[in-house]
């Protein structure tokens, strides 16, 4: 009995990965607390685990005194000395009280101590594996659903997917295959807890990181990134070597990189603009597909007043705002769009003010986002 314990200790700890003395302390303290259980002794007891002998003793210890008080903890000097004349007052004494049958007693009732340590020593195996990869993009299949959450299992875990982190384009259903991104991994009572998103825009970064060899490398950086899960996101990026084109690295041949990342996001447009340390360059990218003729800076107030062509305002502000919602987010500027005649109107621009602009070729370059 005895050694089949020790054997399966060795098995638990090849199999599922559990350091053998976390399950040595979990055993030793399981014996002691079935040695006084089924013994009643309140008696002070050590246990000695010898593997290589396959066998348990238990010894209890017991401090020398003068005069005996309580004899489940204490023993007289006159008996110690009985024992070994070298022993004096508060030396420690330990006597070896291993019942007959122990072993057996003793594996039923330490049975269920042992097993529950080693489910948490299995869990914090599991939180130690997961515990680093918040803020990665993790592929998984959904398992089940409830009204709360969406259960993805992950490998040898089970995240949950909030119904507030759920793009609303998504069709889901149990067994289907989808990239998410891990928010949070946290240690609970309950055991390892990995929370998941679809709509975080830190989704959208690793996806282009897994797609772009340029960004992943760190040749083009992504400097920002804003986004309304499942309709449109903004994404700036920025190379120090002039030789690159860091939106043309992310956009790829025709289209390959951007429409491999919309894809996974169930036709999410996705507008690539070029990072610029001048407010005013910036803002005119972020305001992506719309033409823009001059953006004035208050530096102080962090605010921005662009001036677009007639024409081009409603795609400027874009669908319910959100173009001119995104820009700002992107930039973290605050932008107050005019049209070319209100400018005027306000004095923003003179009468002189020109334009060079294609309005035919920027109309039809825009027109379905007019139309949205």
């Amino acid at each position: 009995m005895k050694s089949q314990l020790f054997d399966a200790i060795d098995y638990l700890e090849k199999e599922k990965g559990i350091d053998k003395d976390v399950l040595l302390e979990a055993l030793e303290a399981a014996l002691i607390s079935a040695y006084k259980k089924n013994f009643k002794s309140a008696t002070n007891v050590r246990v000695d685990l010898d593997e290589d002998a396959g066998s348990m003793r238990v010894f209890a210890r017991k401090t020398v005194v003068d005069e005996v008080e309580d004899n489940q903890q204490e023993l007289s000097l006159e008996q110690a000395k009985d024992i070994d004349p070298k022993y004096e007052v508060d030396d420690v004494i330990e006597v070896e009280v291993t019942p007959k049958d122990f072993g057996r007693i003793a594996a039923q009732a330490a049975k269920q101590v042992v097993t529950q340590r080693i489910r948490e020593a299995e869990r914090g195996v599991i939180f130690s594996e997961y515990a680093d990869r918040e803020e990665d993009v993790m592929t998984g299949i959904i398992q089940r659903m409830d009204p709360r959450f969406i259960y993805v299992n992950l490998g040898k875990i089970e995240a949950k997917l909030p119904e507030s982190e759920q793009m609303p384009t998504d069709d889901y259903q149990v067994h289907d295959r989808l990239k998410v991104y891990v928010t949070k991994v946290e240690n609970t009572s309950k055991g390892p807890q990995i929370y998941v998103s679809r709509s975080h825009p830190g989704l959208l970064k690793r996806l282009f990181e897994m797609e772009v060899p340029e960004i992943y490398d760190g040749t083009v950086e992504i400097k920002s990134v804003s986004r309304e899960a499942g309709d449109r996101s903004k994404i700036s990026v920025f190379a120090d070597d002039p030789e690159i084109d860091p939106v043309g690295s992310c956009v790829g041949q025709k289209g390959q990189r951007v429409q491999a990342i919309v894809n996974e996001l169930k036709g999410e447009k996705i507008d690539i603009v070029e990072w610029s340390e001048d407010p005013v360059v910036y803002v005119s990218n972020a305001l992506s597909p719309s033409k823009v003729v001059e953006v004035l800076v208050n530096e102080e107030e962090k605010a921005t007043t662009v001036i677009v062509p007639d024409y081009q305002l409603s795609l400027a502000i874009g669908k319910r705002g959100q173009n001119a919602r995104l820009a700002a987010k992107l930039t973290g500027w605050k932008i107050d769009i005019k049209s070319e005649t209100e400018a005027r109107n306000e004095g923003l621009i003179t009468d002189n003010f020109t334009i060079e602009d294609d309005e035919e070729t920027t109309f039809s370059d825009n027109v379905d986002d007019l139309f949205e």
